[in-house]
């Protein structure tokens, strides 16, 4: 969770410094959901991820260098600089990508649990997305797939409050919960700035759904401290006030967590996260861009090239 947090906090600066082109959307204050689903996974498990996924990434194990050489756009990066901050993927961690889409990651992350067990495996998959995802007809037609199938896939719910600029209570009819128990599927509702309440809720979902339970639906009431994205830093929209953002900074869950450890270990867990977060940032600034003369290649499976092959005639 601290490492989440200052990866954040030093990606903010590299956007201001003019090294993460485009911007971000910091994940700042949803800390303990990305630790806690991730902790209750075993390695060959797969998760999707969403605009706001550096967390889930890092949670799962990415390289923090290769994701931070990711999001400045390097040839070193996660996915060569190609992905960028809303599609950074490690295949080979289970990180099956985020992605600028809001909702998209639910069918694909269905379509991984239907694989698995078309594959005779046990694997779980998880799908994130935010509070504004239960409005989109994919999402609401992964979970009738999943029930109907009863797929071992986890759908866990961010629910920061904001879709974007605009509450939840403004946007969302009926309960979050209700769109999940609708289809037939167990869903839950806990407490997104404790990572161990997360992360006893998504074990539990995860074990059933390994076992053949089929599909369960958690709901992480959390908070983004931060902006929805880095422009509001230059656009100064206002859709909360400053006695707000700090009431729900109020319940910090890097804290919470932190004070269940040890000072002694703590001090020693944020020295080795600034060792590493600089070295990271180091790589990710010292790395080659991508050259524009292979800016067609990775675009097919194949390896194939859309411009091999092609004639021109007089």
């Amino acid at each position: 969770m601290r490492l989440i947090r200052r990866f954040e906090e030093r990606c903010i600066e590299l956007v201001k410094a003019g090294e993460i082109i485009g911007g971000i959307h910091p994940y700042i204050g949803q800390e303990a959901v990305a630790a806690g689903v991730c902790a209750a996974l075993r390695p060959d498990d797969v998760i999707t991820s969403t605009h706001r996924g550096h967390g889930h990434v890092l949670a799962k194990g990415a390289d923090p260098a290769g994701m931070m050489a990711e999001l400045a756009g390097r040839a070193t990066g996660l996915n060569k600089g190609r992905g960028g901050s809303m599609h950074a993927a490690d295949v080979s961690l289970g990180v099956l990508g985020a992605n600028g889409i809001v909702g998209a990651g639910a069918p694909i992350a269905t379509g991984a649990a239907w694989a698995a067990v078309r594959a005779g495996s046990d694997r779980v998959a998880v799908s994130f997305f935010g509070d504004g995802a239960v409005n989109q007809g994919v999402v609401l037609e992964s979970f009738n797939l999943a029930s109907l199938w009863s797929l071992p896939v986890v759908f866990v719910c961010e629910n920061n409050g904001y879709s974007s600029t605009v509450t939840v209570e403004d946007l969302v009819a009926g309960s979050i919960t209700g769109r999940a128990e609708a289809f037939g599927m167990p869903a839950v509702s806990v407490d997104g700035m404790d990572a161990e309440a997360v992360f006893a809720a998504t074990r539990e979902c995860a074990e059933r759904a390994r076992a053949g339970g089929g599909p369960a639906f958690v709901e992480c009431r959390t908070y983004r401290f931060e902006a929805h994205h880095t422009w509001e830093h230059r656009s100064f929209v206002r859709y909360r006030t400053k006695e707000q953002v700090d009431e729900g900074r109020r319940r910090d869950p890097v804290r919470i967590q932190g004070e269940r450890i040890p000072d002694a270990d703590r001090v020693r867990v944020d020295e080795e996260v600034e060792a590493v977060l600089e070295s990271a940032v180091r790589f990710a600034l010292d790395s080659p861009k991508p050259d524009p003369a292979d800016a067609l290649h990775h675009l097919y499976a194949t390896g194939l090239r859309p411009r091999d092959g092609v004639t021109t005639s007089a």
